[in-house]
């Protein structure tokens, strides 16, 4: 018998219930399950349990060594309540981490275990190179082994006072390149006019996108950067580890020579040059802590009892009240509006110095620097802002880190002090734009384009046909005129003239030392010195405390694309898409993006430096 209608809609309707009932269910216990994280990750505030005597502290820096998170840090401590690794690490964490256990009668050693750690600029390890120092200098030894050395890692750990490699591992010092891609042959066979317009000799960076090949100015210009940076490194390194000068690039211009002295194994040459001091297996290195006197974790453990950067910094006490310096961090590239960190937007910036002007308890502003630049009118806002903050009787001293070039250099004449490492990159004082036009783009996919305009500017931005004369002449005047505002400002507060600060602009990058010698900076140090001269300025004495003006966090959602961002980032790291997306890869999509960038606002002009080597 055919079964009835209204039981076969009453039987299908129940399933659905039941299906529907299930799927509510499954979603409503997975979004209270991420609230419970959230909460716990927010709210978590019980106190670390003691910390026994005789305790290592253990520097495992995880992914790239940071001025700030490119997000924020309660996100970085949700995605590790989900289980996720850190990829980032602040520079100012390491920093307070080893000066705090210089001091803690808990701590009596350090080792340093760097396989996870990613890219760092020269500047920002030898502040850390420096920390490490003054933590030896505390009579506490530091170990350090690794698998693979890398350049950044290897500079780390020849701060140690036994540095242990694994006997099948390498040693990746190699020097520095600067190298960009040449794209106008490509943009050629595209039908693509890129129309650059710069103020310097040196800038180079429209060159890739109307070049072939680097002009002989910018590889002089490299060249001089290069080797000063280099030397640097390599002065430091064997300093550290008490080789006679010239040792590293004596063993890299012998390579084939020696390494077949070493039969061909890498760790036995970098033993053999004094680069390390043994060869030994995780196992047997723990082996060794344990000899030097570090007692085991407990009776039947294997390894010496010991606590992570990262579980220490939450350790080092936070002053919250009394005076303060303020320290406000500029990373990344400038642009206009608001910008999440890792990124500098001039609305943003100009928020965060405002609440340092306006706090009683900040006496004097430290603006820690780390970017290439980016567009004029933003560096000049966010400059003017410093400006106010000098006038309302509060000291502002700038410290470079890595890069302080082109906008990164302009936002630094709003201080009273230029501080910088003699690493740093800085200088590139020039300014530039671009404005690609598809007119044979156009023309070879058969596409014409024609029409009227009220005038002419109205139609002049229209990209898919040749740039107008009246624009070009336009954006050569707003160019220059900018360049000249750029070498006013800095003869201004260098106490020069436009004509010698012209002499060493030209868009010239710079390091700090070579920075230092032609009067663009007061002062080599780091971040510490810089903290210390802006004390001073106000009066502060020894007694202040450290105030890290920061973007507020902005609600649930961030979290909750975090927490699908990772997901994401999980199941392209299974693909083996990042190996794919690798950083040659990645310096061509930047390029890309930035050239394509220009053309949303023609008329606004660029100091942008690519800075970028490795």
């Amino acid at each position: 018998m055919a079964a009835r209608p209204g039981f076969v809609r009453r039987f299908f309707g129940g399933l659905w219930s039941v299906l529907n009932f299930t799927r509510q269910l499954i979603f409503n216990v997975l979004f209270f399950a991420i609230v419970a994280v959230l909460l716990v990750a927010w709210f978590a505030s019980d106190g670390p349990a003691a910390l026994r005597s005789d305790t290592a502290l253990v520097i495992d820096l995880q992914g790239d060594i940071v001025e700030e998170y490119t997000i924020g840090p309660r996100e970085a401590a949700v995605a590790e309540a989900f289980g996720e690794q850190r990829f980032e690490t602040r520079v100012r964490d390491v920093l307070a981490a080893l000066d705090a256990a210089a001091k803690d009668p808990q701590i009596t050693r350090a080792v340093m275990v760097l396989d996870e750690m990613g890219g760092a600029g020269i500047a920002t390890l030898r502040e850390i190179g420096a920390a490490l120092e003054r933590f030896k200098a505390s009579g506490k030894p530091v170990y350090a082994w690794g698998q693979n050395y890398g350049q950044g890692q290897y500079y780390l750990a020849s701060h140690a006072n036994e540095l242990y490699l694994h006997p099948a591992g390498a040693l990746g010092v190699r020097g520095l390149e600067g190298t960009r891609g040449y794209y106008k042959t490509l943009l050629d066979k595209l039908g693509v006019k890129v129309n650059a317009f710069q103020a310097g000799r040196y800038k180079s960076f429209s060159e890739p996108f109307t070049r072939t090949s680097a002009t002989p100015e910018a590889k002089e210009a490299d060249a001089l950067l290069l080797n000063g940076l280099w030397s640097t490194w390599t002065g430091d390194v064997e300093r550290v580890r008490k080789l006679q000068p010239g040792t590293v690039d004596a063993v890299i211009g012998d390579l084939p020579q020696r390494l077949a002295a070493a039969e061909g194994d890498i760790a036995r040459l970098a033993q053999n040059e004094k680069l390390v001091d043994g060869l030994m297996t995780r196992s047997q290195f723990r082996e060794r802590l344990l000899q030097t006197g570090a007692p085991r974790s407990d009776e039947d453990s294997e390894t010496f009892r010991q606590i992570s950067l990262y579980s220490y910094v939450r350790r080092v006490p936070q002053l919250l009240n009394g005076d303060a310096v303020g320290v406000i961090v500029a990373q990344g590239e400038i642009t206009g509006g608001d910008a999440q960190q890792g990124r500098i937007g001039a609305r943003t910036m100009v928020q965060l110095i405002e609440r340092a002007r306006q706090d009683d308890s900040i006496k004097a502003v430290v603006l820690r620097i780390d970017s290439p630049g980016g567009l004029v009118q933003a560096s000049e806002v966010i400059r003017e802002q410093l400006e106010l903050t000098r006038k309302a009787g509060k000291p502002v001293v700038a410290s470079m880190g890595d890069v302080a070039a082109s906008g990164g250099y302009w936002i630094a004449m709003g201080a009273d002090e230029v501080v910088a490492d003699p690493a740093t990159i800085t200088g590139s004082i020039g300014v530039f734009g671009l404005l690609p036009t598809f007119e044979g783009t156009m023309e070879k996919i058969g596409v014409n384009v024609d029409g009227v305009a009220t005038t002419w500017l109205a139609g002049a931005t229209d990209l898919r046909r040749p740039i107008d004369k009246r624009l070009a002449q336009s954006l050569e005047l707003v160019v220059n005129s900018n360049y000249r505002e750029f070498i006013g400002l800095v003869a201004q507060r260098r106490n020069s003239t436009p004509e010698k600060i012209n002499e060493v602009a030209q868009g010239r990058v710079w390091t700090g030392a070579q920075a230092k010698e032609r009067g663009l900076v007061d002062t080599l140090g780091g971040i510490d010195v810089a903290i210390k001269s802006a004390a001073r300025r106000a009066n502060l004495g020894d007694s202040y405390r450290l105030d890290y003006v920061e973007p507020e966090p902005r609600g649930i959602n961030r979290y909750l694309s975090l927490f699908f961002g990772r997901i994401a980032a999980a199941v392209r790291s299974g693909l083996g898409l990042d190996g794919l997306l690798g950083r040659d890869v990645g310096a061509v999509k930047r390029d890309l993006e930035l050239l394509m960038g220009a053309r949303e606002n023609p008329l606004a002009p660029i100091s942008y430096c690519f800075c970028s080597f490795r």
